[in-house]
């Protein structure tokens, strides 16, 4: 057994040694050899990279003029409202209008029955009458007794008692006319005009119900709703940006409904409140608008943008092409042979719908905007939408400073 082992020995270092001349022969070298980890990188031949080929949408990156809006929640409200209450007491004799209807100014809104207070102008009127009348009997009167004293034939004493007469007429004349005015006056209330073109609204009382100047229910409502207004707050750090703003002329608002997705109206700002709220640190501000269309409405919850400028040529990107990671903001940038890679980014402001990029992509880039969760630099892409819609943005729909005001 020993003698073969012996034998068998040298055999098997023959068989390596020619195992290495024919690797040798052949250009393979060992694993590990420096030479074998370069070999396999100058022989692979070039060619697309390797890895499924992941469905994204995509969109290019544009330069455009953005519109610089501030957001904020505002509440619709009248420019105009009033309740209307009697200001005589009376019978509530007729309602000339109907609920919802909508009313010029000076047209006639309810009655209440007049007849009394005719009734006391009548008398105002009849008592004017009878004091014009004694007073012309005591001017009649001092004249007759200053020619009389003048001759020595009346008393001094008569003559000044003629002419208190004529000075009691004359006061009481003044008087009548007074309560003439009142009662005229009077008569005027119990015809209820409307102040303003205004929409009637619910009537909460009926013909036939007696009514009265200090009752604290009124009779029905109006509010003006063309042109309206609507009042909402912003950061008190956006104030100077507004002072700017309304420095240069007037500022476009535009009124969103609450969950921001349609626009109601368009119309400019009216003006800032006088104080910032120090609870809360924001500023109150209101906003007019034409409401031609009805589409706001007294009490309403609105969203509110506010135009203060436009960031000319500014490069936008739809947020959804916007990522979030460890080392921050980010965007996939589709290479020409339908690769992606990572690209960092700077986002000055995002609305929600399109983002503004102050730093990390240049006009014309194709970003992907949908599909990322699969994709990592490197990756392989195919386009779902050939067309790669650019990113938009509008004066009622653009850019916003968000709702903090940044």
């Amino acid at each position: 057994m020993t003698d073969r082992r012996v034998l068998t020995w040298p055999r098997v270092v023959l068989a390596v040694v020619a195992c290495m001349g024919t690797a040798a022969f052949f250009g393979v070298l060992p694993i590990g050899h420096p030479e074998a980890q370069e070999a396999p990188a100058q022989a692979r031949p070039a060619g697309p990279p390797s890895g499924p080929i992941v469905p994204v949408s995509v969109t290019n990156v544009v330069r455009m003029d953005v519109p610089i809006l501030l957001r904020g929640l505002g509440t619709v409200q009248s420019m105009n409202a009033v309740q209307l209450r009697s200001r005589v007491d009376g019978l509530l004799q007729e309602v000339s209008v109907t609920e919802g209807q909508e009313v010029k100014k000076g047209d006639l809104l309810a009655v209440i029955d007049p007849r009394p207070f005719k009734a006391l102008l009548d008398v105002a009127l009849a008592r004017r009458k009878q004091d014009l009348a004694a007073l012309e009997n005591a001017r009649t009167e001092l004249v007759r007794y200053t020619t009389l004293a003048q001759r020595e034939i009346a008393s001094k004493q008569k003559l000044d008692a003629v002419q208190m007469q004529v000075s009691q007429f004359t006061a009481a004349l003044g008087a009548n006319d007074a309560l003439i005015a009142a009662a005229e006056l009077n008569v005027t209330f119990c015809y209820i005009v409307a102040p303003f073109d205004a929409r009637v609204g619910l009537r909460l009382v009926d013909p036939g119900n007696v009514v009265r100047a200090a009752e604290a229910t009124p009779m029905f409502s109006l509010a003006q709703i063309r042109p309206i207004a609507a009042t909402f707050t912003l950061p008190q750090s956006a104030l100077p940006a507004v002072q700017a703003a309304m420095a240069l002329g007037s500022l476009p608002a535009v009124a969103f409904s609450a969950d921001d997705k349609t626009e109601l109206d368009q119309g400019s700002l009216l003006t800032i409140d006088n104080a910032i709220d120090i609870a809360t640190g924001t500023i109150k501000l209101k906003a007019s608008f034409p409401n031609a269309n009805n589409r706001l409405w007294p009490g309403q919850f609105i969203n509110m943008r506010l135009k203060v400028g436009t960031d000319a040529g500014a490069l936008v990107v739809p947020t959804s092409a916007v990522l979030s990671g460890p080392i921050g903001q980010y965007v996939y940038v589709v290479k020409p042979d339908a690769t992606v890679a990572r690209q960092a980014v700077e986002v000055a402001r995002d609305n929600g719908k399109t983002a503004l990029i102050a730093k990390g992509v240049e006009e014309g880039q194709t970003v992907v905007t949908d599909g990322q969760s699969r994709l990592q630099s490197g990756s392989r892409v195919a386009v779902n939408d050939p067309k790669r819609p650019a990113a938009a943005a509008t004066p009622s729909g653009g850019l916003g400073a968000g709702k903090a005001g940044g």
